[in-house]
């Protein structure tokens, strides 16, 4: 999407990690192949592939996603190791909706749920939890690089009740 590259650039810079980005319009497949190649080069053990975000009703677009499994897995044996499926907290309903849609298609491994520093306070979690049964990993508490964190149930329910 517009300027998701110059944000992740910028999440990149403030966290003091290598990017890699594509131009605008280029195949995805071939940013994470150009990723996946630069990490080893680099000799680094992580990448992180961002996806920018895809609507489930987008079938293009998750067409898109699917193309990149093979690709991954064909520089990196055995990747990708996670795919996390990143949804907002505040959404409800569309939110699960979305992750279903994305399970799917997708392999999703966990959950990362964000936006739970507002009015909200996520009270969402627990049907996306009941619904699409995938474990959450991290929850997003505010915009900061220190804002997302594992998830822990008991600190979340104690949050979400005032302790």
């Amino acid at each position: 999407r517009a300027a998701a590259g110059e944000q992740l650039a910028a999440w990149a810079e403030r966290l003091g990690v290598p990017c890699v980005s594509g131009a605008p319009g280029r195949d995805p497949a071939s940013v994470a192949f150009d990723a996946i190649d630069a990490a080893t080069s680099r000799r680094l053990d992580v990448v992180i592939v961002d996806t920018a975000g895809r609507l489930h009703t987008q079938g293009d677009l998750m067409g898109q996603l699917k193309k990149l499994l093979p690709v991954i897995a064909k520089r990196r044996p055995g990747a990708p190791h996670e795919t996390l499926l990143v949804l907002d907290g505040t959404v409800g309903q569309n939110a699960t909706q979305q992750g279903k849609v994305f399970g799917a298609a997708l392999p999703v491994t966990g959950l990362v749920i964000t936006k739970l520093d507002g009015t909200a306070k996520g009270g969402a979690v627990f049907s996306m939890a009941r619904d699409l049964k995938y474990p959450i990993r991290f929850i997003g508490v505010g915009e900061g690089p220190d804002d997302l964190e594992p998830f822990d149930p008991a600190r979340f329910v104690d949050r979400l009740l005032g302790d």
